[in-house]
């Protein structure tokens, strides 16, 4: 079913991107066709060989004991390099939005992450009033930490099952009025990294092994681009670092309350599984289908 859901809604994307395009500044030449989802790949760059474009539908990220569902699709795009010994260098989008900041509802909300009854006399009224004013949802959304120089892509790993298919080194941000505007999981400096596979993890306990696949392959405009459909991204192996931020100039008390409701973030406790489709066309063939 969700492979149903992928396919419409990287239709949806699409078309939203070619509208977007259309009505942008005609200094640069547009992209055509199924190539349109390259267009911030960084062409102009002699050492990228290859466009990547990759958009996840579906899936869940579990941080300690909290279980966040994908339920908005997440785009991630860039070029790519020479793959020397099966890792390839990444380049940032030209457009900058290397990976989309797409919020995710996070279930329980406020509520569910900052329970009154245990929290402190002035947290419980501040709550209170973000509760009675319907304020409660939190959304959590992932962001690059760091420089886009330090991903990685193994594009033959991806579609081998074999070693590291993405390695993305990223923030949570979580968001609601009451946790203010700063409030994270992750930093540049202590990101969470994570070591996308499409084969079978090797996790710390209590986490068990999970498994990813590559999906199928489809060959699109005359077999110039390589699209992977039922691609599922997993890695279960990696630690958090606690939230900072929370609630303002009362992080001090919101802080430690948001750490004890997600529970330990120590490797064994998390995992990310993303699944949806990539797409890879070399420079080239890209190139070729300028407007």
């Amino acid at each position: 079913m969700w492979i149903s859901r992928m396919r419409l809604t990287r239709a949806a994307l699409l078309v939203v991107t070619a509208v977007a395009l259309f009505w942008a500044s005609s200094a640069s030449a547009l992209l055509l066709g199924e190539f349109t989802r390259f267009q911030h790949c960084p062409r102009a760059n002699a050492e990228v060989q290859k466009c990547l474009y990759m958009v996840g539908d579906s899936g869940s990220l579990t941080l300690g004991s909290r279980i966040i569902p994908i339920d908005n699709s997440i785009a991630f795009q860039g070029g790519i390099g020479s793959p020397g010994s099966g890792i390839s260098q990444f380049y940032g989008a030209t457009s900058g939005a290397t990976l989309s900041k797409t919020p995710q509802p996070m279930p329980g909300g406020l509520a569910g992450l900052v329970p009154p009854e245990t929290a402190p006399w002035l947290v419980t009224s501040l709550e209170a009033f973000f509760v009675e004013n319907m304020l409660t949802g939190v959304n959590a959304t992932l962001e690059l930490a760091g420089s886009e120089s330090s991903i990685e892509v193994g594009e033959l790993h991806l579609y081998e099952a074999e070693g590291i298919a993405l390695k993305l080194p990223v923030k949570v941000h979580l968001e609601n009025p009451f946790l203010g505007k700063a409030c994270y999981i992750g930093s540049s400096s202590s990101p969470l990294v994570w070591e996308l596979i499409t084969g079978t993890t090797s996790p710390e306990e209590p986490n068990e092994p999970i498994s990813g696949t590559p999906g199928t392959t489809e060959l699109l405009e005359e077999e110039e681009i390589r699209e992977q459909d039922g691609v599922e991204l997993v890695d279960n192996k990696w630690a958090a670092p606690k939230a900072h931020g929370c609630g303002g100039g009362l992080g001090f008390l919101v802080d430690p309350i948001v750490n004890e409701q997600l529970g330990t973030t120590s490797a064994g406790h998390n995992s990310v599984e993303l699944e949806g489709a990539t797409s890879v066309a070399t420079v080239e063939d890209v190139n070729s289908h300028d407007d």
